[in-house]
């Protein structure tokens, strides 16, 4: 569905080989988001009214501390959570208004998420859990998957693992290997969840290259941090604190 609204209205990244670029173009729209959890004794809002837009190619940083609400941004964004009260639009998706099952097979083929703790599966090799999104998807035939699974290791620069088991190689590949794992099913939304938390400055460093070169190949980037050097990096800080967009 994104895939067509982008081809739709032209919302390639900003250095499309049309040198066309995405300002005007809302990929992302969050319209007095709400979010609350409710305790055994008394609720806990997370987000409180957010609105938040994001255009098609843009790479936005959302810097807070924690507890700022950063994660429930993330997770209502991807429909993993759904708002209070609210709207949130993803291209021509109401997110919002979709149930559990159909906000899944949404994200599964639309958003591509990014953990700190990359959660590959342990019993699969590199390549093999590159291949599974698109598996669980049914979005290439089967045929086709260990080709893209390999051409996306190798855009990252890791293709020589992809037969090793995520044991085997070391945390900055580990992220990389996410990174190409939530490339798998081609979404034009990239997500990333304090991306480089555990990893040292230098990977950090490398792994905000790949991202910034997957810009340069007309993907949009949210990273959610609480590194304000990293932030630095982004081309927009917006600034969350105490469930509120402080700034933007």
């Amino acid at each position: 569905m994104l895939r067509e609204w982008l081809k739709r209205d032209g919302a390639v990244g900003k250095t499309s080989k049309a040198g066309g670029d995405a300002r005007n173009a809302p990929l992302i729209q969050l319209r007095r988001v709400v979010k609350q959890y409710r305790g055994q004794t008394s609720a806990v809002t997370a987000l409180k009214g957010v609105d938040l837009r994001v255009d098609a190619g843009e790479f936005v940083a959302v810097l807070g501390k924690s507890g700022a609400g950063k994660t429930t941004l993330v997770n209502v964004i991807t429909g993993i959570d759904r708002p209070t009260s609210g709207k949130i639009v993803v291209g021509d998706v109401a997110v919002h208004t979709l149930g559990e099952n159909g906000r899944a097979a949404w994200r599964g083929r639309n958003v591509g998420v990014v953990l700190q703790f990359f959660q590959l599966l342990p019993t699969l090799t590199v390549l093999q859990n590159v291949m599974l999104p698109m598996d669980l998807a049914h979005r290439y035939p089967l045929r086709e998957q260990k080709e893209r699974a390999l051409h996306l290791l190798d855009q990252v620069g890791i293709a020589e693992h992809a037969h090793k088991l995520p044991a085997a190689i070391s945390g900055g590949q580990g992220q990389r290997v996410a990174i190409a794992r939530a490339l798998a099913n081609d979404p034009p939304l990239l997500l990333a969840d304090e991306p480089t938390g555990s990893l040292d400055s230098e990977t950090a460093s490398a792994v905000l290259d790949v991202f910034e070169d997957l810009l340069n190949r007309g993907k949009t980037l949210v990273m959610v941090t609480h590194d304000r050097d990293l932030a630095g990096r982004a081309g927009r800080v917006v600034l969350l604190a105490d469930g509120e967009v402080s700034s933007q």
